[in-house]
């Protein structure tokens, strides 16, 4: 599903042409190569148009209808919009749009739930968890006692029995379900379960996942976590920032640690624009991208695998992959600058059960721009080449702007 807006930059030119040339080549860089991180997407052209409007400079601490400046009516209608969106679009009984990333929703989610020094049990960074799952230079891991829980060695499955024997032995306040890369679904009803067995609260990271739970290709998590944490890019393709989900008797306790614990006031037009992203995602339409997305990940990591290439899990049950390219010779960090030079954006990440770097790779982005299997297979192979030598970076970084010149993400 192609997104193909025309972008109007003529005044900002006339203006300041040092940052429309900045602008410009970033337009570029993303139309002419692959854009394969999976925290990555492209908004729409209603997206975009929204983040560009002068809602940008209303002030509008609090919430509709209590706000601490005046001239709120519009914003207050905005967030109103937003909100009653994002309940029906997940099934929600209460929704906060105003954090301003993943990371800020998870704080506010610890903030309404903990206070400092209580024990929470999370998946392990080394495993994949975010930096708010306890690390010692984030907040979380300087607030609270986190007691991290990992993945089997063998099949890179989430350790149920560990996480079970760790909660009745740690007896946390709360326990945290997500992560950064793992690409397989959770299983909310066990450590819905498991939170249930030592009087725990349950708390789903689901930045990731959370696009694909919109377009019904992912189990959601609101019916079983007490607080579900969210962004509103990646998969669910609208702009950056975040979102909270609860059920009504937290939504005071939420809304409180928001604003104004966590933050101050709310960014307008932002969430104009996530009103416009839950309206596109409740649609038919992005139904089918959220299973495309899916399929795509799939034959990607299928055709990774042929390449020779070690998938972790075996393959994914998302939009999300990882894996190891030793085999092919080339160590996670030397692969990833290989690729670079070639026009095919990744990232680094840690894999379970080594002190080695790995891939970790997408297929929202590129599913936006309307490629599907066929071209996930390409892409592949022409990843495996570059990982063996058998192909020269720039001879591959043609190739690569011969197929994004196919699908571009937006029209010139």
């Amino acid at each position: 599903m192609p997104v193909t807006p025309a972008l109007e930059a003529d005044v900002l030119r006339r203006q300041d042409p040092d940052v429309a040339d900045i602008l410009s080549g970033e337009l570029a860089r993303q139309s002419t190569s692959l854009q394969l991180i999976a925290a990555e997407n492209f908004t729409s052209p209603a997206v975009l148009a929204a983040l560009g409007h002068p809602l940008a400079n209303k002030y509008a601490e609090g919430y509709p209808g209590a706000r601490y400046h005046g001239g709120c009516e519009y914003a207050d209608a905005a967030e109103r919009l937003a909100v009653e969106r994002a309940r029906s679009l997940f099934g929600a009984e209460h929704a906060n749009v105003q954090p301003h990333s993943g990371s800020a929703a998870v704080l506010a989610a610890y903030a309404a739930l903990l206070r400092p020094g209580d024990t929470v049990l999370a998946l392990g960074l080394p495993y994949g968890g975010h930096l708010t799952h306890g690390s010692p230079a984030n907040f979380s891991g300087r607030w609270f006692d986190f007691v991290g829980y990992g993945v089997d060695a063998e099949t890179g499955l989430i350790d149920h029995d560990q996480v079970r024997t760790l909660a009745r032995v740690h007896r946390p306040k709360a326990i945290v379900c997500g992560s950064i890369a793992y690409p397989r679904h959770l299983d909310y009803a066990f450590f819905r379960s498991v939170a249930d067995d030592v009087g725990a609260y349950l708390i789903a990271d689901a930045a990731h996942p959370i696009g694909l739970v919109a377009g019904k290709a992912a189990p959601s998590p609101v019916p079983y976590a007490d607080v579900v944490c969210a962004t509103t890019h990646k998969v669910l393709r609208g702009p950056r920032g975040g979102m909270i989900l609860c059920g009504a008797e937290l939504a005071g306790r939420v809304d409180r640690a928001v604003f104004p614990f966590t933050q101050g006031g709310a960014q307008m037009h932002t969430i104009a624009a996530k009103a416009v992203a839950f309206a596109e995602a409740a649609t038919p339409a992005f139904a089918a991208y959220a299973r495309q997305v899916v399929a795509n990940a799939r034959v990607l990591a299928a055709q990774l695998a042929v390449e020779g290439l070690r998938v972790t899990t075996g393959g994914t049950d998302t939009h999300l992959i990882t894996a190891d390219p030793a085999p092919l010779g080339v160590d996670g960090r030397a692969a990833r600058a290989r690729l670079a030079a070639a026009g095919i954006v990744l990232d680094c990440c840690a894999l379970p059960h080594t002190r080695a770097r790995g891939l970790r790779l997408g297929t929202a982005a590129v599913t936006t721009q309307g490629m599907t299997q066929e071209e996930m297979q390409w892409i592949a192979v022409l990843l495996g080449k570059l990982l063996r030598g058998d192909l020269d970076p720039a001879r591959a970084r043609t190739e690569v702007r011969e197929l994004v010149a196919a699908f571009p993400p937006y029209a010139r």
